[in-house]
């Protein structure tokens, strides 16, 4: 079993910065390929949506287009730790972000993907006011 725990989220107005982080234990038993955040804005219902991930040994890094130039995912293996810095927040970046691992090597069209992840966090929440 991997257990996730995310921490920072919050609130900030448009054009303010948020960073997140998410800490891993329990992972022994398995290998990190990559690590990756999703969002659900609320009232949401369908499948999360892919914000960023990062693959844990060469560090290269994916984004979604919505916040491509703004965020950026980097990791640290020393601490088991992945972050999430969001720059020049938007209202429409509202929503629960949520931490997630691949423990399978995942294609880097799958990695978008958040059925094809198994081990969630409980999510923290990002609120960005006009």
């Amino acid at each position: 079993q991997v257990q996730l725990v995310e921490s920072g989220g919050g609130s900030a107005q448009a054009g303010n910065s948020l960073r997140l982080s998410c800490a891993t234990s329990g992972r022994r038993a398995f290998i990190i390929y990559a690590m990756s955040w999703f969002r659900q804005a609320p009232g949401q219902e369908r499948e999360r949506e892919f914000v960023a991930a990062i693959t844990w040994r060469g560090g290269i890094t994916y984004y979604a287009d919505s916040v491509k130039g703004r965020f950026t995912i980097s990791r640290d293996r020393a601490k088991n730790t992945v972050s999430l810095q969001l720059d020049n927040l938007k209202p429409e970046d509202t929503a629960v972000y949520y931490c997630t691992v691949d423990v399978q090597g995942l294609s880097r069209e799958s990695l978008r993907i958040s059925s094809k992840y198994t081990f969630w966090g409980q999510g923290t929440p990002v609120t960005v006011s006009s």
